[in-house]
């Protein structure tokens, strides 16, 4: 019996997360105190953890709770951040990443979980995993703190392609639909099409035509689009996906995080300006670590890729341990949600529907 097999079966129903330890800027250690934490909360999880092998067990031997859960997988090479994705897929085969990679492919782990460079991943991943039939563009959906009641609210892409036609921005629709009801219990998600304003003669040709598909499409794709929305509404309570295509949506990411960054750096500088200041610093203790905790980006760490044939969650390069672990939490609930078949189902329903609608048309064209 092999090593993986031992692992899934010291639990029943094991979910087994495939980890590149050597991706993230802080290195293999932080990524085994997070995989640890994670361990020490859910006894249905095993790793399969790749890297450099005698530096990983001496790692995973300090973490009692990974004990009998954690196969090392060697891998001397690692993918840095500075990598080019092409050079890596010249040469990148004995590294961590792309043995991580491999796991998922082999069927031996449910979900890749990396920190490591994203556009290397993202490459690696359409061409080990391969696209889903139809999905013409992959996408990188993340979670976005918003006053909804599920605090958080999906925008893709952003950052898996810079180009997304109406097609691509369709498919985005259909994918960050899915992933709200497997990863967020969300049964009829709310999707938003990102424009530069609400009125529908707004915006750039693909996204008026994105608008008409995305509204002839809801009621058989079983979501409610709301139509275009605003950059103020990705944290707001009109939608639960926004839509929108990678170079948008990253410069938006970028944004938000620079300025989550900037505020919490003006709040602390702010109560320490006075003693008087220092003091309401002391009173307001619990309900700053309470928002702290909730804008946190580590709680809700990981960019899942979608459209391929298999879970990939990508992590932030600089996640420290507590982010390492959100990242597993989040791979461990989309596969105990089978999403990755609800995914595919999903795209190949509405691939057969957008057929059946074409040849349609060129059937009525031609018999008028």
């Amino acid at each position: 019996m092999s090593v993986v097999s031992d692992i899934a079966n010291t639990g029943a129903g094991r979910t087994i997360i495939s980890v590149d330890a050597m991706g993230g800027d802080r290195g293999p250690a932080t990524v085994v105190a997070g995989i640890a934490r994670s361990a020490k909360k859910n006894p249905d999880i095993g790793f399969i953890l790749h890297g450099p092998r005698e530096e990983l067990e001496r790692l995973v031997a300090r973490k009692k709770h990974l004990a009998g859960r954690c196969e090392i997988r060697n891998a001397e090479s690692v993918v840095s951040m500075d990598d080019k994705p092409s050079q890596v897929m010249r040469s990148g085969k004995s590294t961590s990443m792309w043995s991580a990679v491999e796991s998922v492919r082999n069927k031996e782990a449910d979900v890749c979980v990396s920190c490591g460079n994203t556009g290397a991943l993202m490459m690696m991943s359409v061409v080990r995993l391969r696209k889903l039939p139809g999905v013409n563009r992959p996408a990188i959906a993340i979670l976005w703190p918003s006053r909804n009641p599920q605090g958080f609210n999906i925008m893709l892409d952003v950052g898996a392609d810079i180009r997304a036609d109406e097609h691509d921005l369709l498919q985005y629709a259909l994918m960050g639909a899915s992933y709200a009801r497997n990863g967020m219990g969300i049964e009829r998600p709310r999707i938003g099409l990102l424009n530069v304003g609400t009125e529908e003669h707004k915006g750039r040709a693909e996204l008026k035509a994105a608008h008409e598909m995305m509204a002839n499409n809801a009621d058989i794709s079983n979501f409610e689009f709301v139509g275009f929305v605003e950059g103020g509404d990705i944290p707001g309570e009109v939608a639960d996906v926004i839509v929108t295509d990678g170079f948008t949506g990253n410069v938006a990411l970028k944004t938000g995080e620079g300025t989550a960054s900037l505020i919490g750096e003006l709040l602390r500088e702010a109560f320490k300006f006075t003693p008087l200041s220092r003091l309401a610093a002391l009173l307001a203790y619990t309900s700053l670590r309470r928002l702290s905790k909730r804008i946190d980006p580590r709680r809700v760490n990981g960019g899942v890729f979608l459209g391929l044939n298999g879970t990939v969650v990508k992590s932030h390069g600089s996640s420290d341990a507590t982010g390492v672990s959100a990242a597993v939490k989040l791979a461990f609930t989309l596969s105990q949600s089978g999403f990755s078949e609800k995914l595919a189902a999903r795209v190949a329903s509405a691939v057969q529907v957008q057929q059946d609608a074409e040849t349609s048309g060129d059937q009525n064209g031609l018999s008028k």
